[in-house]
């Protein structure tokens, strides 16, 4: 127990620092938490416990950085500015720049980008800067190319907008198509489940009322002292989803806790070690940092549905997503994880060090962040084009039990390469193409019906579906058109490469 005397129900701020400050802190990572409190009770944890460290290490994207790189001779006011062939902004003063770690390379394009420069720079790596500019009076010079070290800039800022994800929902893919997303590669079929967020060790788990987390801050970011700005984009703790916006020096980051990446088949990301100490200020404080895993559910989506609602299959904890298998359909599905437990345990103890040897003091928020906010979806004045735009109301059909002749008769009447196989319902089970009859005449004698040679797989498309998922559809299975059914699946039209070229002017054909 600690020497000085503990008064009431409460710790004030300056009561912990000068315990930092003297030695005498407890300080514990927020995995150790729930059992300190489990043996000692909540009065009994609020009395021997100072701080709370917690810790992540994840991909977040919305990172990136602020540079100056100084004035050359003759000066420049650069225009367009890339750095290792990756482009960063150039609508900042004259030489100065925001490059964002998703920015992919020129030239490398998704094995390259933003997130590699970042880490190239931290790692002490040269990193070559390309500039060009339209010359002006007092900024006559209109190109440069030159070598950098992070030692040669003026200022290398890191400053991220939406990093430390409260909680994030696992992914699954429900088609029969393997999906490369940012929850990474997504198998058929519900055959793995993806995730990613520290749980237990998350700072935003840990505070879900936003007391102790604000502007001011002071936090572990890739291994420097950095500070929380404020809430982060896409803040939204009244779903669970509350993010910070933070900031850091990168000429004080470490290579160990700050690693570029790439999503095969989605693009470049930065993974972002980040902890937040935690002042233990009463009961309030004791019970949200005994948070388990079990206690954090999150969403289990379907990736496999191109909307921004995707549809939830069930919840599920961090406890069960960790244990490397989940339930779903009486099938046991296997579990990863896009962030490394280790790696945020990793940033929790050393931030507990760093307490501990009164390296680092706490502050309470200078600027508190709402709680309660939610997100709201892009306001979108001009609606994107839907298949009922552009579809082929005059489709031609054919019947499943008709001859094979039949189907060849309309075929070479030259008014579609693709006939919907409709039952006698007029419900749609098949489709044929050109390619099928021809091969069917190739071999004439081993089937006769058109139910004999159809594709019984059928990737259809709806009315009120985007033209651009119908596109990925088209692109993705390697066909050339889509039935287009109504909610009882009859079909109603056809959608085809000839109208997609049509809305795009030819840019999508290739």
């Amino acid at each position: 127990m600690h020497k000085s005397v503990f008064l009431g129900m409460h710790k004030s701020i300056d009561q912990i620092n000068e315990r930092i400050r003297d030695g005498t802190a407890r300080v514990v990572t927020a995995e150790e938490m729930p059992a300190i409190v489990a043996e000692l009770g909540e009065e009994g944890a609020l009395k021997e416990v100072d701080v709370v460290t917690t810790g992540t290490f994840g991909a977040m994207c919305s990172s990136g950085a602020f540079l100056n790189f100084g004035h050359a001779e003759p000066p420049i006011r650069m225009e367009r500015i890339w750095l290792n062939n990756v482009e960063a902004y150039g609508g900042l003063a004259a030489v100065d720049t925001y490059i964002g770690a998703t920015q992919q390379s020129d030239t490398r394009e998704e094995q390259y980008g933003g997130a590699h420069v970042i880490e190239d720079l931290v790692a002490g790596k040269s990193v070559e800067l390309r500039a060009s500019s339209r010359g002006t009076d007092c900024y006559p010079r209109r190109t440069i190319t030159t070598d950098l070290l992070l030692e040669n800039l003026n200022q290398a800022i890191m400053c991220n907008p939406r990093n430390a994800y409260q909680r994030y929902n696992a992914a699954t893919n429900s088609t029969e198509h393997v999906l490369h997303t940012y929850m990474g590669v997504l198998l058929p079929n519900c055959g793995n489940v993806s995730y990613s967020g520290a749980g237990v060790l998350n700072p935003l788990s840990n505070d879900p009322k936003l007391r102790l987390i604000g502007g001011g801050v002071p936090i572990f970011l890739c291994g420097a002292q950095g500070m929380v700005v404020g809430e982060g984009t896409q803040h939204s703790p009244a779903g669970g989803f509350g993010t910070l916006m933070v900031t850091g020096n990168l000429k004080e980051m470490s290579q160990d806790y700050l690693r570029a990446a790439t999503m095969t088949g989605y693009g470049v990301t930065l993974y972002v070690g980040l902890g937040i100490p935690l002042p233990v200020l009463d009961i309030d404080v004791v019970r949200a940092t005994a948070v388990r895993d079990q206690d954090i559910f999150v969403d289990l989506l379907d990736y496999g549905v191109p909307s921004r609602n995707r549809p939830a299959l069930r919840k599920v904890s961090y406890a069960e997503l960790r244990s490397g298998t989940i339930e779903m359909n009486g099938e046991e599905i296997h579990t990863s994880s896009l962030s490394s437990f280790r790696k945020a345990r990793e940033v929790a103890v050393e931030l507990k060090h760093r307490v501990e040897s009164g390296a680092m003091q706490l502050a309470l928020p200078t600027r508190p962040i709402d709680s309660k906010k939610p997100v709201k979806p892009m306001y979108e004045s001009t609606k994107g084009p839907r298949v009922l735009d552009i579809m082929d109301r005059q489709v031609v059909s054919i019947g499943e039990d008709e001859e094979i002749r039949t189907a060849a008769k309309k075929l070479l009447k030259g008014e579609t390469n693709h006939l919907p196989v409709i039952n006698s319902d007029n419900i749609l089970v098949g489709i044929v193409t050109t390619f099928d009859i021809s091969k069917a005449v190739a071999n004439p004698g081993k089937a006769h019906l058109v139910k004999d040679i159809m594709k019984k797989k059928v990737i259809t498309t709806t009315p009120d579906e985007a033209v651009d998922i119908a596109v990925q559809k088209l692109e993705k299975n390697n066909i050339s058109a889509l039935p287009v059914v109504d909610g009882g699946h009859h079909v109603i039209a056809i959608l085809t490469a000839m109208d997609l070229g049509k809305l795009f002017g030819g840019r999508w054909l290739k």
